[in-house]
């Protein structure tokens, strides 16, 4: 299990208060986008194709935090850009740790040895490292030789001084089942305490287009490296989210369960669309037309979707919704797809 009991409780308790008080519609996890301003050019990106004036610009930490207590929200995902070229970063996530968000601080790792020493370990603050894959299909991704080694040595590092690590691994059709396997395994051996999985979207002004899943492929690719699983592999994210990439069970889309903030506001409908920008969260939970987007809603931009931003906060309120859910979750976490030893 690559989710510590304290966070799991804290978000546990956050959900049963939101619908003891009867809100149909609450967040998980904020997605805050201090910059769109990274060090990478990434072919599967949208977020660096702003024109130069909007990619010198960045949130202060005032506007940050704003964000996050507005929305309240246990959780704070931090991703760009890239996070560590904010000359305030330090000082953002100190303000959230200080207001006991559980932090994931996204970064391609490239400044990580350089810069970590700027941050204090904590059980709120987890490092998440982006790594697609093992080296040739990281690199190959982040368009950028020699990426995989600088994030390895940042994830050394930074689980040497003692803080949370995790990976944050998309996939796209160009993936290997057995390739990503023996990925997890050399995850494991750096001693992260989980990795999180996700098929990449197809943002529309990505230089590369040619290689986004749709559902079917998604599905048989999460089944292959998934079942018959390692014991050794931990998971920083729902068990019912991996067995919904494998597809074992279905959702519908919750977006407004990550909302994202950034330089332009609250976007809607999600971190992955852009259909407009609201002035305040409740302004983004009442006003933006919800009904709209998903699978069941015939958009077809929402049609081959199963990225976790939409799809892990449906599978974190079923896990929390009914002792049927608990089970599920329970079930999935040590049983799902079968697991074999380490010498099998």
């Amino acid at each position: 299990m690559g989710v510590p009991i304290s966070q799991m409780w804290t978000v546990a308790t956050y959900v049963i208060r939101q619908r003891l008080a009867g809100r149909k519609r609450f967040p998980l996890l904020l997605m805050l986008e201090p910059l769109f301003r990274c060090n990478l050019a990434c072919s599967g990106c949208g977020k660096i194709q702003y024109p130069s004036d909007v990619l010198k610009r960045q949130l202060t930490p005032e506007e940050c935090f704003r964000a996050v207590d507005e929305c309240g929200a246990p959780m704070v995902s931090i991703p760009g850009g890239e996070p560590l070229l904010h000359p305030q970063i330090t000082e953002i996530v100190q303000g959230l740790v200080r207001r006991k968000k559980y932090v994931y601080l996204c970064t391609n790792a490239l400044l990580l040895q350089e810069k970590v020493h700027s941050f204090q370990p904590s059980k709120y603050l987890t490092i998440n490292v982006h790594l697609d894959g093992p080296k040739e299909l990281h690199d190959l991704s982040v368009c950028r030789q020699g990426g995989y080694e600088r994030a390895v040595e940042g994830i050394r590092e930074a689980v040497r001084r003692g803080f949370r690590v995790t990976t944050n691994t998309t996939l796209f059709d160009n993936a290997h089942p057995d390739y990503v396997r023996a990925f997890f395994d050399e995850m494991m051996n750096l001693g992260v305490e989980g990795m999180t999985l996700s098929p990449g979207y197809c943002y529309a002004n990505a230089p590369d287009q040619d290689h986004f899943l749709g559902k079917a492929a998604t599905r048989n690719l999460f089944h292959s490296i998934l079942g018959n699983r390692d014991k050794r592999w931990r998971f920083n994210q729902s068990a019912l989210f991996l067995e919904f990439l494998m597809g074992l069970r279905e959702y519908e889309c919750t977006p407004w369960g990550m909302p994202a903030y950034n330089l332009f506001g609250w976007q809607k409908p999600c971190y992955l669309l852009q259909d407009g920008y609201a002035r305040t969260f409740t302004e983004l939970l009442e006003e933006t037309e919800w009904h709209r987007y998903g699978a069941a809603s015939g958009n077809p931009e929402c049609a081959n979707c199963m990225v976790h931003s939409g799809y892990e906060a449906s599978a974190v309120l079923d896990t929390f919704g009914s002792f049927r859910g608990l089970w599920a979750t329970f079930r999935a976490t040590f049983f799902s797809g079968g697991y074999r030893s380490k010498d099998a």
